[in-house]
């Protein structure tokens, strides 16, 4: 019985357990001890501590340790690491991925680019890092040659601002990748993000699994994924997923890969972006929709059979599409607030139900249950919510619903954005290109029909108990935490009804026709969460109400992270707008600025501390006049 080491966390180790289970392998978690009892360690055979899930030589240790002969890298960490792919294969263990001769090579960009041109594959103009800033037509992008994920990328529209977005990239480049080489190529106003699933074999060969729409970004951070591509036709799918299995070929990729793409909406033009040496966070969409001889493809079964040196054993015209799929990806994030990270407890979790009409299908790969701990220590992301649908409006469709359905108290995530931008008319027409949503704002909803759900749980529990001169009143609660209350949409038909639903107390109260909601009342106040959208009800958000600048010309620390550089000194004049310094959270880089021009009276922190949500970063009192 083989046994696989799965060396990553939350809802990608799951995921990975769940399919090597099934076929019969024996599973290990690693885990750190902030991990220690979080729920892919519970669900693998075995777990091991390690110090750090980036230490390539505990990782390895932990898989000889085990005993595993397989580790299968999930995404993030050391997915692409090839001095973790090398110190496996010289402990004779399999990586469940490509070698690490094929991830030098299509792990940096600047590589990858070159190997594009060798097979013959489109790529986006660039510009050599000596060149004259004065001469570049403009905007550019410049990119970290090295990872991906949208770290160490900057949109420049000038040649003025050029140095200052150098030197913010190659910063955040060699923080995320060790790595600060950089590069310059045309940045496309208007483009859509096209991937192509490859997965090759040890037996030369390689096939694509169609491509996946990736558009709906913002910062080059993926938000929504679907496939397949909504937009583009038949002759440009050839030609993309062509391009992405010639690549593939021109290095002899084996296991699972994707080539990522971006479509000049202006021209219709494609070009080569870069590669992923390793399974997408998105992976579920493409699974979702594509069938190999009518049977749903299951892609960590594949990278399984080729890790242990099986072909394939299928041809291009056996794989086939059926149906759209949608997913969402859900952060600890206040969306409505600068996409501030978050952290805390969350409380209360709930995810929408992942059974039901087979046209309609809801697939939810999670890692967060309630009472659990988010911390800022890793990426923000909690879980994914991916919808199936006879075409892309019924995928969509049971998206939004699916949204409605889930609530996570305790923290704000950004699940009511999402839910938001996926009813909205412009993801619904398709409209949403790479760029849209640094240019567009999604509308925060008001908190009207929380206040509306909220008091009638009040009055409910007012008619059910004894009047008295402590009574609780409007939405100002005493008292120990009452049980969360679901409100589902006419789940009696008519008249209000409630019922248990789970042994801790659960509720559920219908005969809302304004949607799906849950409140959770408690003694500092009351939470809802309506559209997936978390409020806060009489009790001040700890995260809503600091920003970067205060009025006085105070910045704040807008959530608990690192401090990355420090750029002014006490005494210093400064211009405004100025950046003062920046710090660093669940992987998100925010840039402190002047509020006016003015003198900096004090500087609070030093680059490298770790400071909490709400600490004093620096002063600025303002010129004179």
């Amino acid at each position: 019985m083989p046994t696989l080491l799965i060396a990553n966390r939350g809802e990608i180790a799951l995921r990975v357990m769940r399919t090597a289970k099934r076929l019969g392998w024996q599973t290990v978690a690693i885990h750190t001890d902030l991990d220690e009892a979080a729920p892919h360690v519970r669900a693998a055979d075995r777990a091991v501590r390690v110090g750090s899930y980036l230490d390539v030589d505990a990782v390895v240790a932990a898989a000889q340790e085990s005993g595993a002969g397989f580790v299968h890298p999930g995404y993030g960490f050391l997915s692409e690491r090839a001095p973790f792919a090398r110190a496996l294969a010289e402990a004779g263990i399999t990586l469940v991925g490509p070698s690490a001769d094929v991830m030098d090579a299509m792990g940096r960009k600047d590589a990858a680019r070159e190997i594009a041109v060798q097979a013959g594959v489109p790529v986006v103009p660039s510009y050599g890092l000596g060149e004259d800033p004065g001469a570049f037509a403009y905007p550019v992008l410049v990119k970290a040659a090295a990872g991906g994920g949208g770290k160490g990328m900057r949109v420049v529209r000038t040649a003025a601002e050029l140095p200052e977005a150098r030197a913010a990239a190659a910063r955040e480049a060699a923080s995320s990748f060790g790595d600060d080489t950089l590069l310059i190529e045309k940045y496309v106003e208007s483009g859509r993000h096209i991937e192509v699933q490859v997965l090759g074999d040890t037996h030369g060969t390689v096939l694509h699994f169609f491509e996946r729409d990736c558009s709906t970004q913002r910062r080059h951070q993926k938000v929504l994924e679907e496939a397949p591509a909504p937009t583009i036709s038949d002759a440009q799918r050839e030609a993309i997923t062509s391009a992405a299995v010639a690549l593939a070929q021109q290095v002899s990729y084996a296991n699972a890969g994707t080539v990522e793409f971006l479509l000049d909406n202006a021209t219709g033009e494609f070009y080569f972006l870069e590669m992923n040496t390793r399974l997408q966070v998105e992976h579920p969409v493409t699974e979702e929709v594509t069938r190999v001889r009518g049977e749903r493809v299951d892609l960590v079964e594949l990278q399984l059979r080729v890790a242990t040196g099986e072909p394939l054993g299928i041809e291009q015209a056996d794989v086939t599409l059926e149906g759209h799929a949608i997913e969402a990806r859900v952060y600890a994030e206040d969306s409505f607030n600068g996409f501030l990270p978050q952290a805390g407890v969350a409380t209360h979790v709930i995810w929408p139900d992942s059974s039901g009409d087979p046209d309609a299908l809801v697939r939810v790969d999670h890692a967060l249950e309630s009472g659990q701990e988010v911390s800022a220590s890793y990426d923000p992301m909690l879980g994914k919510v991916i919808a199936w649908g006879a075409d892309r409006d019924a995928a969509r469709e049971s998206l939004v619903e699916a949204l409605d359905a889930t609530a996570i108290l305790g923290l704000t995530t950004n699940t009511g954005f999402l839910r938001a931008l996926v009813a909205s008319s412009e993801f619904r027409d398709t409209t949403i290109d790479t760029a849209w949503l640094d240019h567009h704002e999604v509308p925060a909803p008001d908190d009207a029909d929380a206040r509306v759900l909220a008091g009638v749980v009040l009055g409910v529990a007012l008619d059910a108990s004894p009047r008295g001169p402590w009574q609780p009143d409007g939405f100002r609660l005493g008292g120990d935490r009452a049980p969360l209350t679901e409100f589902g949409r006419n789940l009696s038909g008519s008249g209000w009804f409630t019922r248990p639903t789970s042994a801790e107390g659960l509720q559920r109260v219908g005969s809302l026709s304004h949607g799906d909601g849950f409140v959770l009342r408690g003694r500092d106040g009351t939470e809802v969460v309506v559209h997936g959208q978390r409020f806060l009800l009489d009790r001040r958000d700890p995260f809503a109400d600091h920003s970067a600048v205060a009025g006085d010309g105070t910045l704040l620390a807008p959530m608990p992270g690192t401090v990355l550089a420090v750029n002014v000194t006490d005494g210093q004049h400064v211009a405004e707008g100025e950046t003062l310094g920046v710090m660093e959270a669940m992987k998100m880089e925010l840039a402190l600025k002047a509020p006016f021009a003015g003198t900096v009276t004090s500087v609070g922190a030093s680059t490298g501390d770790l400071v909490k949500l709400g600490a004093v970063l620096f002063v600025v009192e303002p010129s004179a006049g």
